[in-house]
């Protein structure tokens, strides 16, 4: 059956052909008070998609399965109680759809570390159904996790803010990025392209750390004052105890010295990871961090609050995601994954678009 039943959705099959994707329905939860159903004009690429369908955060994944948590669209359908959103209105949807909304970390505006959260594609609903992701033509969400997208935010340059740009907006702002805060980026791609943004909105002075000198203009261009490559003998040398914290956007972290990485930190700095690799992390004595008494953690996306402080600081200071858009297609989907996963030139996130030449005006 069609929706509203089900999505018709881009989906993967096998995680052995995980670029494979084939045009399906599949099912949507049941309909209830509080939910949101959204018609998607764009979905971000993320490299969470990939880690997914790769298998490389884990094989047991149920399939058939849509990924896509970078999602704006148009609000089709609310259910009896919701408030925050009307029919019509211009709305994004991240990697969160669900919590339970009542434990302590929800009322602490930590629903994004609720033990019971769901995820925008591969969580199950209470009702067990399987959540299906972006990559589709509708998707259903919780209200709390439907956000308005200012006006003057186009949608292929919004949608990526609504995983990868929460996702580094939470640590910086958490940590205290502003005025006379040093800040370092390591890894520009399309997370740290989004920190970089970020940081220097906030009036933080940024460094963005980088394993090659390729992407230092780009970095100069989004507001960065230094650039350092890692792959020089001594690299850290000259930066010892100079930032306040480092966000590591890079999935390459098992391949990493550490210690280097932390001596770049002032005394008791923070070096935090939003970017997590398919590998284990490095084996290290605890001595690594005594040298300045640093920190070392890692966050997961952001919450509601963030969220709308976020966008609506992409909206005053005309903030825009560097990205590259591909039409929504079987080809695409592939395309856009094998990119991503190659890291073939991707500068800096893709956006699939043009939902509507494929699954038409949707009510």
């Amino acid at each position: 059956m069609p929706y509203p039943e089900t999505t018709d959705a881009f989906a993967v099959n096998d995680i052995k052909n995980w670029s494979t994707f084939k045009r399906q329905e599949l099912p949507l939860k049941k309909f209830e008070d509080y939910d949101v159903d959204i018609a998607v004009d764009a979905c971000g690429v993320c490299a969470s998609d990939v880690h997914t369908i790769t298998g490389g955060w884990g094989e047991d994944i149920p399939l058939p399965l849509c990924v896509g948590h970078e999602v704006i669209g148009r609000v089709v359908k609310v259910g009896s109680k919701v408030t925050k959103h009307k029919v019509g209105d211009r709305v994004g949807s991240g990697a969160q759809i669900g919590a339970d909304l009542t434990c302590d970390n929800c009322k602490a505006d930590q629903e994004n570390y609720c033990p019971n959260q769901v995820d925008a594609y591969g969580a199950k609903h209470p009702d067990g159904t399987v959540a299906q992701g972006g990559y589709s033509s509708h998707v259903r969400v919780h209200e709390y996790f439907v956000f308005q997208i200012p006006d003057n935010l186009e949608t292929h340059i919004a949608a990526p803010m609504l995983c990868a740009g929460i996702t580094t907006y939470s640590p910086l702002k958490r940590l205290g990025a502003g005025p006379g805060k040093k800040v370092g980026i390591i890894g520009l791609g399309g997370l740290g392209h989004f920190g970089v943004l970020w940081a220097v909105a906030m009036g933080a002075e940024v460094t963005v750390i980088s394993h090659t000198p390729n992407k230092k203009e780009d970095a100069l261009k989004m507001g960065a004052k230094d650039f350092i490559v890692t792959k020089e003998k001594g690299w850290a040398d000259n930066y010892k105890f100079k930032f306040d914290f480092v966000i590591n956007t890079a999935d390459a972290t098992d391949k990493f010295d550490l210690s280097e990485y932390f001596s770049i930190l002032k005394v008791n700095g923070t070096f935090h990871m939003v970017g997590f690799p398919d590998k284990p992390l490095p084996a290290m004595p605890a001595q690594t961090f005594a040298p300045n008494g640093c920190y070392m953690g890692a966050s997961h996306i952001g919450n509601r609050p963030e969220m709308e402080e976020m966008l609506q600081l992409a909206s005053k200071q005309n903030i825009k995601s560097w990205i590259e858009t591909i039409d929504l297609s079987e080809e695409g989907c592939k395309q856009a994954v094998e990119r991503v996963y190659k890291n073939d030139n991707v500068r800096y996130r893709f956006t699939l678009t043009n939902f509507d030449k494929v699954f038409g005006q949707r009510a």
